[in-house]
């Protein structure tokens, strides 16, 4: 995710007709320097007795959760119940601490700070506020992301974001501002920006917050859509309606506990 804005001396604008030129010049292969995909895992994530802070705060005590590939959970709970503490622990934002605590493949307890920009790319992360770079367009923000993650060749990052758009309805947009669409385009710009790398798991910290409850829905069968491909999805959400009309396996933080539909 874009945390800050590019060099503008490194950075080019793109128009419809550099697109048109460098699709037609450089051949659409993955990037070399691409990392490898992680080893299969029994459990996409897996927790065990495991306690999070923010600073020095305990937020959660002893928790345990594993989600399966493939899975889409809901978690649910009051706002300061732990939500956002969660999925901040699953990046390694915040340390977690316990006895198990895992993430396609990778100990969050035992994890270098050098490793994760490399945790961080093989993870899908889209958040309330969209965080798109306001002047860049929205290739421009796409390929910035692939920039930052080591992609080289031109042909196949535009190949890349292209397709990502139209997974998400927005093949046409690619060079509109952010400011030039909708709260609703936006989070599917986000959520395309989520996929650029192909990620084993979306995290998804109340993607609808902000949005009226037509776009809401369509942002929910977005990420259904994704999932039935096979991504595995762990959503913080408050909106108990869209849950009802799209349901699936749900963990509540209540009173500090988690309690696990288990569907």
């Amino acid at each position: 995710m874009p945390t800050s804005m590019p060099n503008s001396e490194q950075e080019e604008i793109l128009t419809p007709e550099t697109v048109q030129e460098v699709q037609a010049e450089e051949p659409a292969t993955t990037p070399a320097e691409t990392a490898a995909e992680p080893a299969a895992v029994e459990n996409v994530i897996s927790f065990k007795n495991v306690s999070v802070f923010q600073k020095k705060l305990l937020v959660l005590q002893d928790i345990s959760f594993t989600i399966r590939p493939g899975e889409f959970v809901y978690l649910i709970g009051k706002t300061g119940s732990g939500k956002s503490s969660i999925l901040k622990s699953l990046i390694a934002e915040i340390r977690p601490k316990g006895e198990e605590a895992n993430i396609i493949g990778y100990d969050l307890l035992t994890l270098k700070d050098k490793k994760i920009p490399e945790l961080r790319k093989k993870i899908g992360m889209v958040f309330q506020d969209y965080q798109l770079v306001s002047d860049m367009t929205v290739i421009e923000n796409l390929m910035f992301v692939l920039r930052a993650t080591r992609w080289k060749d031109k042909a196949a990052m535009l190949n890349r974001c292209e397709e990502v758009l139209a997974l998400v309805g927005l093949a046409t947009k690619d060079f509109k501002l952010p400011s030039q669409l909708s709260g609703g385009e936006q989070q599917r710009v986000c959520i395309a920006r989520a996929l650029l790398n192909k990620p084993d798991v979306i995290l998804a910290d109340e993607p609808t917050g902000n949005l009226d409850p037509i776009t809401a829905e369509e942002i929910f069968q977005v990420f259904h859509n994704i999932n039935k491909s096979g991504t595995t999805i762990l959503m913080a959400t408050h909106n108990f309606s869209l849950i009802n009309q799209f349901p699936s396996r749900t963990i509540c933080i209540e009173d500090g506990k988690l309690i696990d539909s288990g569907l």
